[in-house]
């Protein structure tokens, strides 16, 4: 039956519709999940006073590959990362499971993230407690918060992801591993760093020795 005519038909005899309950949809654009302990203030003097974490995806014929990286702000340097077949709390663990036994944490080291469901989950909370980290997060909605990460993901989109088709989720994960310990890691100069290389930057600057991502 046409549905103009039966509501016609209601209005005619005075009859109205049960009120479903209301769905009120809560915007959450700008409304901090955690407290903010960076406010885009990017910088650090030291290693491991600051590190950075985000997820990126990209695709193969086989399906996606999902990639999480802890990066360290002093250096730039990618002290922790993990790849896998499904964005799970399980991914953003590993990379940050991966940085926590890789670098000499304390304290006041702080691990800043967005407002993603891996990293507001129990398992990474308990992982963050765990290493002695401090969390923070920036805001929903807002890639401001997380800029140097965001960065990171364009560079290695225009370096590596972008510059052909991938065959298997295999190939993908291998050539990601590859970039960042063995390229991105060790060879790629950064303009902010005046022009060493992660690791060059640490060994030169750093107050003390620092270990090796392998």
């Amino acid at each position: 039956m046409n549905t103009k005519l039966v509501k016609k038909i209601m209005r005619q005899l005075g009859i109205r519709g049960l009120p479903g309950p209301r769905k009120g949809i809560k915007n959450l654009k700008n409304a901090p999940t955690c407290e903010d302990l960076v406010q885009r203030q990017f910088a650090a003097t030291a290693p491991n006073q600051l590190w950075l974490t985000d997820i990126t995806e990209h695709p193969t014929r086989e399906g996606k590959i999902y990639c999480c990286v802890v990066l360290d702000i002093y250096s730039r340097k990618v002290v922790g990362w993990a790849i896998d077949r499904r964005c799970e709390a399980a991914l953003v663990n590993d990379a940050l499971a991966k940085a926590g036994t890789s670098r000499q944490t304390s304290a006041k080291t702080i691990i800043h993230s967005d407002h993603g469901t891996q990293f507001t989950s129990w398992a990474f909370t308990e992982n963050v407690r765990r290493l002695g980290l401090i969390s923070s997060m920036g805001t929903v909605g807002d890639c401001f918060d997380n800029a140097p990460m965001e960065s990171f993901w364009g560079t290695m989109q225009t370096e590596l992801l972008n510059r052909q088709r991938w065959r298997t989720n295999l190939e993908l994960a291998i050539a990601i591993a590859d970039y960042i310990d063995h390229f991105y890691n060790q060879s790629r100069r950064h303009s902010s760093l005046g022009y060493l290389t992660p690791d060059e930057f640490e060994r030169i600057h750093s107050p003390q020795p620092q270990a090796t991502l392998s």
